[in-house]
């Protein structure tokens, strides 16, 4: 298999071909262009629009658990709720809701592993984090959840969270208006906002199989047989360089809690901008699966150009260099130190980047748009970054 397919070796797909194969002939909605599916009103109010969104933390529940074993902290369950959430409330403000939300959770656990005391904290954290985003604008209620001991089917836990919300249908951003020349804004996945407790190493909540078996030691491999796809190959498995407990060199951090970083919410950043910049708005990307390709999926005919992108924060400098992963590929894996791209006319990049400072959160101009064939099947994203240039393309169906 090439150099550059680590990824798909651990079992994992950073394109999702497959999905997008098995999708491909099911209804988009009423805007294909959306970064969501949009859904007719549930009350068929042809003003409306009905967002119905799923997603999870991942394999990053995992490293939550070794953490949890190696120090007997019980902390490190929290952040993945925060995970599960704000992959769902990130992903539906990129098409313009900014709230009238309700989310269920559904924490699937091994009870063998995952005892009363860790299910109580898993539960405690879903009450206060969707309380946290209604104080930064976004109004979100807890709708009740289920929590399932599918110790056949779960090595540990899984948390997983589910967003209703029903929208004017004049509110969305459609994804549709995107023109040569416009620029792509990045806001920035690490460091410290003003809203964060902490330093963010910018991790997110994707790539964390790479980032997990790549970074730490193989001497996991037996100690938590539990936490790896046993029909991996032993070579594959915990193949890194480093412990879970050493400092991540630039930072405070230790390792796993710098990949235990939780994922950052752009959520008082784009409240605020979504209120006085709307209608102005071309697209809004969240860079999850697919890291800095994932506008790939997106539009057709375009070709989206990025030659300003933030320096390598050291959490990707160390995944690297540990897995011995191409640069080419780290890109299309993780969002590589910005995770929300806004696609805006050139005019409106200071305005939206003003907003994002006062809230202690870094944003600059990352690219632009540099083409848009609309009789084309293919876009295509170059990366010119200080690692080296890349190109990547996706024929859209």
């Amino acid at each position: 298999m090439p150099e550059d397919n680590k990824y798909e070796q651990l079992g994992v797909s950073h394109s999702k071909s497959e999905v997008h194969e098995a999708i491909k002939d099911i209804d988009k909605g009423l805007y294909p262009d959306a970064f969501c599916k949009i859904l007719p009103d549930v009350t068929r109010d042809p003003k409306y629009c009905s967002v119905f969104h799923s997603d999870s933390a991942g394999t990053k529940t995992s490293l939550a658990y070794i953490m949890y074993k190696e120090t007997e902290e019980l902390k490190w369950f929290r952040g993945v709720v925060r995970d599960a959430i704000v992959m769902n409330v990130d992903d539906v403000l990129c098409v313009g809701v900014d709230g009238n939300a309700l989310i269920s959770d559904t924490i699937g656990r091994n009870k063998k592993l995952i005892n009363g005391e860790i299910l109580n904290v898993l539960i405690d954290e879903h009450v206060k984090f969707t309380k946290q985003l209604t104080d930064w604008g976004f109004d979100v209620t807890l709708a009740g959840g289920e929590t399932e001991d599918v110790g056949d089917l779960i090595k540990t836990f899984e948390v997983a969270v589910s967003l209703f919300s029903r929208v004017l249908r004049e509110k969305i951003i459609a994804g549709d208006k995107i023109e040569k020349g416009d620029s792509i804004v990045g806001f920035s996945s690490f460091g410290k906002t003003d809203y964060e407790e902490k330093y963010n190493s910018g991790i997110g909540s994707n790539g964390l199989t790479l980032a997990r078996h790549g970074t730490l030691d193989h001497k996991y491999y037996k100690k938590y047989p539990e936490c790896y796809d046993s029909h991996l190959d032993e070579s594959l498995v915990f193949f890194g360089k480093h412990d879970l407990l050493e400092k991540l060199s630039g930072t405070d951090l230790m390792i796993g809690e710098a990949l235990l970083s939780p994922t950052r919410t752009y959520t008082p950043v784009l409240t605020k901008v979504l209120e006085k910049y709307r209608n102005q708005i071309h697209a809004i990307f969240h860079n999850t699966g697919g890291g800095q390709t994932k506008c790939l999926n997106f539009g057709k005919g375009l070709k989206y150009i990025k030659n300003s992108l933030f320096q390598i924060p050291p959490i990707f400098k160390l995944i690297q260099d540990s897995s011995n992963t191409t640069w080419k590929e780290m890109y299309q894996v993780f969002n590589m130190g910005h995770r929300m791209e806004l696609v805006v006319p050139d005019e409106l990049c200071n305005s939206i980047i003003h907003i994002a400072n006062q809230f202690g959160v870094k944003a600059k101009k990352i690219g632009y748009i540099a083409s848009n064939d609309a009789n084309s099947r293919q876009n295509e994203v170059l990366i010119e970054s200080e690692c080296g240039t890349y190109n990547y393309s996706r024929s859209i169906f």
